[in-house]
């Protein structure tokens, strides 16, 4: 097995472990470290000549966009899709993309379908094809994770909120190495949770902080969710 370790992470580019991963995507631990070992590290990097993952402690960590990317990966498969159909939609995007990461970007990520066993492609046409061009009509809509992302001028995801954008709480990797902050500052929601569960009222950690009391009932209700 081929096993790409970057040796440091690069600024800017968001670090998450995979108890980060499992914790702000709620998905299981035991699929992120098997499915960063066997796809990202292993085919991905075969396949692209990338480097997916690097050492941090006793496990990996990977960049913001492969977090991305494991949130497609896991939607695709809670429609059904079997791993190896998802490899292949990956590797047949990643050359019409020109990209290492087609399933972080914004003209990918809304525009997949699935009935339940292939992965189909929405053009802008609105015509619905999958990937081996065969005309498909049973659609089933993955969940939509679009609508929680923003988007740079390369259409490569910069920004999850993991409650909605109707929520104060941002995985930014330009913020905390991409941990789950309150916008506009550099606050990660864990200390926030942390204060109260110690048994810190909201007001006071809204005061302790300068930030408004919304906000940090948002960091608690973030954290209790991720628990």
């Amino acid at each position: 097995m081929t096993t790409a370790f970057q040796t440091k992470p690069l600024l800017g580019k968001g670090i998450y472990t995979v108890p980060d991963i499992a914790m702000i995507l709620g998905i299981p631990y035991s699929k992120v470290n098997r499915w960063i070992n066997s796809f990202w590290n292993d085919r991905f990097a075969a396949s692209y000549g990338e480097t997916y993952t690097w050492k941090v402690d006793l496990t990996k960590a990977v960049n913001f966009h492969t977090l991305i990317e494991l949130n497609t990966f896991y939607q695709l498969s809670l429609a059904g899709v079997s791993s190896r159909e998802i490899l292949k939609v990956h590797e047949f995007l990643s050359l019409q993309f020109n990209t290492a990461y087609p399933f972080a970007r914004k003209d990918v990520i809304p525009h997949l379908r699935s009935d339940g066993k292939k992965v189909l492609f929405e053009q802008n046409d609105e015509s619905i094809y999958s990937i081996d061009s065969t005309r498909q009509f049973k659609l089933g809509i993955i969940k939509d994770f679009f609508k929680n992302l923003d988007f740079g001028s390369n259409s490569l995801a910069t920004k999850l909120w993991p409650l909605g954008k109707s929520k104060s709480i941002v995985c930014d990797p330009l913020h905390q190495f991409g941990q789950p902050v309150i916008d506009g500052t550099n606050i990660i929601a864990e200390v926030i949770f942390e204060l109260y569960k110690s048994g810190e009222p909201t007001w006071f950690i809204s005061d302790l902080y300068t930030i408004d009391e919304s906000k940090v009932i948002d960091a608690i209700s973030f954290c209790k969710k991720a628990a």
